[in-house]
């Protein structure tokens, strides 16, 4: 297991200490570093002996990571792309289970190795700009009527598995420095997503309910909504990272956090607003694990991952002397930066004593006289990834939706148990049971579940009534899987 405090994050090589829980001293990291459920999406971790689980071998892996390259945002879901994405899960994989053995992290290494960072980042940015232009197009095309929405959930999946994998291997000083100039584009990424998180108030994640009613596309965009929101709950733990490396980040990178994003401000907001917390009938839950999740009493005082993780950002923005110097502290900026002061209890600080260092600044601030804005004449590097995309295919959107709906999103059934096959493969049990929650849920309820379907052996019911309603929905789904595995 692997954790850093703030010191260490701040002034001294990260240190090895095994937290009991994250609201503790240790600062938040990524789950799958500590064998803890993921917060996020199917990938997480359980607790485990996984020394001997093994997805691929070592130099399976270094063909993969060399592999890694930019595709065209006109190739999204073609055999090709579909291939890259199915080598993405597997480097997934493999990296939480790496980081969760604590036997090294081959992954990263390899990724860091062959300069695939930047790769990672540009494909992060082409999904997310097809998910806000070709996407919209391609539902309202007459002609769009998919049978199965398969496909179309792997594309909008394809984000998801990407910001996965940056979290885990983010937690490493080197993997930012090598992401060179395009971490500008990640911390402008990051702060796209934080302010969607933002502008959705109190809202939180959408609602978990089925409709029973819901045709296909309705289910896939209430899915895509879902997914967005635990996309921008990575974003943030990326951020984090980011400025973790403070000391090392380019003064580009440092303006363009501090000065055009004004990411510390930002980041208040996110406390005050706090979107991965809710209270539902008169109780407090928390967003974790992929589910809102009730918080007992006793549990209320304590930390939890992603406001941890939103105080270490600040530290590391505020405190460290790069930032600091960087940093002009208008009046606005000051009137929301004391803000922080309401939130420093006793109780807080007992759990992270480093943030005393972040009170005292408070103080002092409240006594200093507001700076005016500063009109430096600096040249500077820019983001230019979702620029360039959106140069190359301007005007192209509606082009790209018709080719992909003619050539992507309408597969005949002899495609569909091929890709099934495929998964089947990708998706083995046992490594599912290693990276899955710890406890399976019922796919109808949500409900705590122990049986499995028998044909498909994917989906998990708490009962039989509960996996007869849900027949109209995995149906087909489970034909085709239980069809793929058997042409095994």
């Amino acid at each position: 297991h692997r954790s850093a405090t703030v010191e260490s994050q701040t002034s001294a090589p990260r240190e090895t200490v095994v937290p009991e829980r994250v609201s503790s001293i240790a600062t938040p990291e990524p789950a799958a570093a500590r064998g803890e459920p993921d917060p996020t999406f199917t990938l997480s971790v359980r607790c485990g002996d996984m020394g001997d689980l093994e997805l691929l071998l070592p130099g399976e892996a270094d063909v993969l990571v060399r592999g890694l390259r930019s595709l065209q945002l006109r190739d999204m879901g073609s055999r090709g792309w579909n291939q890259q994405h199915e080598n993405l899960e597997k480097l997934n994989m493999q990296a939480i289970l790496d980081a969760t053995a604590g036997q090294g992290e081959p992954i990263q290494e390899l990724l860091v190795t062959h300069g695939k960072i930047p790769t990672l980042v540009e494909e992060l940015i082409a999904v997310e700009m097809w998910k806000q232009k070709v996407f919209p197009v391609l539902c309202k095309l007459e002609d769009f009527k998919p049978q199965n929405t398969f496909p179309i959930y792997m594309v909008l999946h394809h984000e998801a598995s990407i910001i996965n994998l940056l979290e885990t291997v983010f937690f490493h000083k080197e993997v930012c420095e090598s992401a060179k100039d395009t971490v500008l584009d990640l911390v402008d990424y990051c702060h796209r997503k934080l302010t969607l998180l933002v502008a959705q108030g109190g809202r939180g994640a959408p609602p978990e309910e089925e409709s029973q009613h819901s045709t296909p596309m309705q289910e896939l965009q209430k899915q895509a909504e879902l997914m967005e929101f635990e996309i921008a709950l990575k974003a943030l733990s990326v951020l984090r990272y980011i400025t973790d490396c403070v000391d090392s980040l380019s003064l580009s990178t440092l303006n363009r956090m501090l000065s055009t994003h004004n990411l510390p401000c930002l980041l208040v907001e996110l406390l005050e607003h706090s979107p991965w917390s809710r209270q539902e009938g008169g109780k407090l839950q928390q967003f974790e694990s992929g589910r809102w999740q009730t918080v007992t009493p006793s549990e209320q005082q304590k930390l939890s991952k992603l406001d941890g993780q939103v105080w270490i950002a600040l530290y590391n923005l505020l405190l460290s002397p790069e930032a600091r110097a960087r940093y002009c502290l208008t009046s606005f900026a000051k009137g929301q930066l004391l803000k922080l002061r309401a939130f420093l209890t006793d109780t807080l600080l007992d759990q992270l004593p480093s943030l005393a260092d972040l009170q005292a600044f408070l103080a002092h601030l409240a006594l200093t006289e507001a700076q005016p804005p500063k009109k430096d004449l600096v040249l500077e590097q820019i983001p230019e990834i979702w620029e360039r995309l959106e140069r190359e295919n301007k005007g192209k959107w509606q082009a790209i939706a018709k080719h992909q709906l003619r050539q992507v999103f309408s597969p005949s059934e002899q495609d569909l148990r091929l890709q099934a096959r495929r998964w089947a493969k990708i998706y083995r049990l046992d490594v599912l049971e290693a990276v899955a929650p710890e406890r399976p849920r019922c796919a109808s309820c949500s409900a705590e579940a122990s049986k499995r379907c028998s044909r498909c052996q994917n989906e998990w019911y708490c009962c039989r009534e509960c996996q007869v309603k849900h027949w109209e929905t995995h149906g087909k789904a489970c034909v085709l899987a239980a069809q793929g595995d058997r042409a095994k």
